[in-house]
């Protein structure tokens, strides 16, 4: 029986059934590799950080998919006492598994952990998440790990598994789970796509959520960074409301880019938040916005009105222009989905000069007539495989009268989730930004520029 399109649709199904640990204090913990990107994808839902908890399954040497344990960060072992019996595994046949296997686990720490700390799990919730488990060793030792690791409640997040292994799990206080099948052939046989992720994918979505980097000033207040990295989440008044916001600014930055989310998502989204990162790399400061308050975003309504989310966007953009740190750079909007209708109707009514326009997977199409007001060079970003969205994208940059262009990714959907898209598209984004958002050369930013 199917129940999931994808880890992505995996990951969203589990978040609902998480929903009710938002605003606590919770760490998401990703089991390497299937279990992160459903892991991201309740991070991001739940607003909570992005970790990986690492370990190991132990398999029968004849049958290795079959685990009579595994082993964790901090040397922690968990044994299938039944598994080790029935395959009648000799104490030489095991420790030359163990061996294998935890010189692969101090591999993994390496690659994962480079340039990143271990999130501190210490008093905290961990959430531990799969894309699904069979006998429950790798399960049963991550919880142990993050129990070890000052944890001071565990949940176990998966998305199928057999009733039998969930009641038998011992280590967590809690198992949530969505699809609890009375047999198990394989976990695959309930995804349309259950192909590999690759280690590069881990990277990724962790480097996306933002995870706090090893020796950084983590999260400070803005008005007291000085000559270093800026990383804060803070809160913009506009209007009658506080937007959820995260500034992030590198030293040097040549120019800052508002990301406008679209369809109900937020600051915590994985997707924009990869496109941050690789404009981080490139000097762009970033400022990943909530254009709805939490207790807007329920309403579909909110979520189309473009005007609404256009006026929220340009408030931000005078709050920016305000503050000391930020008032020099050259601005830009970076647009998702309906976001990209709300970023070309701000740039086209800002009183302040907007140096250029990123829409991914966008629809230009909602700003309406004010298309023919954007004086921003814009850039459209479509998935080739998204013909809908870049039928309507080829029609709003008829209406364009400033200087744009069209790009068309081959074989990307919508959310851009094939592999090497999404990097594509952030690539595109960065050096349209970099091309446009770049100082002067009498020092003046480039949205002075007339």
């Amino acid at each position: 029986m199917v129940v999931f399109a994808d880890r992505i649709d995996a990951g969203r199904q589990l978040a609902e059934q998480l929903e009710f640990l938002r605003g606590q204090d919770v760490v998401v913990l990703g089991l390497p590799r299937g279990g992160v990107p459903v892991a991201a994808e309740v991070a991001a839902a739940l607003g909570a950080p992005l970790d990986v908890i690492l370990v190991r399954k132990l398999g029968v040497p004849i049958q290795p998919e079959l685990a009579m344990g595994a082993i964790g960060e901090g040397g922690v072992r968990v044994l299938n006492d039944e598994v080790l019996s029935m395959a009648r595994v000799t104490e030489e046949e095991f420790r030359a598994v163990e061996e294998r296997e935890r010189a692969q686990l101090d591999a993994r720490m390496a690659l994962f952990r480079k340039g990143h700390e271990r999130i501190d799990l210490t008093g905290r919730i961990a959430v531990i998440v799969d894309d699904g488990i069979a006998t429950g060793s790798t399960a049963r030792v991550a919880c142990e790990v993050a129990r070890r690791l000052g944890a001071a409640k565990v949940i176990l997040g998966v998305t199928v598994a057999p009733a039998e292994t969930i009641r038998n799990l011992p280590g967590a206080d809690e198992v949530v789970c969505v699809h609890l099948p009375r047999q198990l052939i394989a976990v695959g046989n309930h995804y349309v796509d259950f192909s590999p992720t690759s280690d590069e994918e881990v990277i990724r979505l962790l480097a996306a959520a933002g995870r706090p980097s090893a020796g950084a000033a983590g999260t400070t207040d803005p008005a007291e960074s000085s000559g270093a990295e800026t990383d804060a989440e803070i809160e913009i008044p506009v209007g009658e409301v506080y937007l959820g916001a995260h500034l992030r600014i590198p030293p040097a930055a040549t120019g800052l880019v508002l990301f406008a989310h679209g369809s109900g998502s937020s600051r915590h989204s994985p997707r924009n938040r990869f496109v941050a990162e690789v404009l981080h790399e490139a000097g762009l400061a970033t400022l990943l916005l909530d254009l709805l308050t939490p207790e807007e975003e329920p309403s579909r309504a909110n979520v189309f009105d473009i005007k609404l989310l256009a006026d929220r966007l340009a408030g931000a953009t005078e709050w920016v222009g305000n503050q000391p740190e930020t008032a020099s750079l050259a601005v830009g909007y970076f647009g998702a989905s309906t976001g990209a209708g709300a970023a070309l109707w701000a740039a086209a009514h800002s009183s302040a000069r907007i140096g250029a326009v990123v829409s991914r997977g966008g629809r230009p199409d909602l700003a309406g007539p004010w298309l023919a007001q954007v004086q921003a060079p814009t850039l459209l970003i479509v998935g080739g495989a998204d013909q809908e969205v870049l039928d309507l994208n080829r029609r709003a940059q008829v209406e364009l009268r400033c200087p744009n262009h069209l790009a068309v990714v081959p074989g990307a959907t919508h959310l851009f989730e094939e592999p090497g898209t999404l990097a594509e598209a952030a690539a595109l984004a960065r050096d349209w930004f970099t091309d446009h958002l770049s100082p002067r050369a009498d020092g003046r930013p480039a949205r002075d520029k007339q």
